[in-house]
């Protein structure tokens, strides 16, 4: 299984781990069935992403789409940051092997479960089209419609 560069450095190097005990929104997904668990902390402040921390239990692409996803949210406004896909994950890694896109998944699923945190936090309506669930299926991510 071969890796990217930036994969490997996300993985060695990666940015924004840690906790955030102030946090204005968090969010934890996993999957039992790939044992790969990421938690999402979020600082809000005039409706943009001004911090953001993870942690993450997982093997080296859980690690590094939670390192990404962090990058490419930080400064953003929430409802930018409500439009990370997976698939943007994945292209700015330089791509992931077919079995790891499910760590994707789960990057772009931690980050709105930290914005629906946010939204239920503050007492604004979380819509369901955009915060939707987990298909849960770590097998074959297609039922994600990936």
């Amino acid at each position: 299984m071969a890796y990217s560069e930036k994969v490997m450095d996300h993985f060695a190097n990666p940015r924004n781990l840690g906790k955030m005990d102030d946090a204005d929104g968090v969010g934890e997904v996993g999957n039992a069935k790939c044992g790969d668990i990421m938690k999402m902390y979020l600082k809000i402040n005039d409706g943009v992403i001004t911090d953001v921390k993870f942690n993450t239990f997982g093997c080296a692409s859980a690690i590094a789409t939670s390192s990404m996803a962090t990058e490419m949210i930080k400064g953003q406004k929430v409802e930018d940051a409500l439009k990370l896909s997976n698939k943007a994950v994945v292209e700015a890694l330089d791509g992931l092997p077919p079995a790891k896109i499910h760590c994707s998944v789960l990057a772009e699923q931690a980050v709105k479960a930290a914005l629906k945190d946010y939204y239920e936090r503050n007492g604004m309506e979380a819509d369901p089209a955009i915060f939707g669930g987990s298909c849960g299926d770590c097998e074959s991510c297609e039922g994600c419609g990936v």
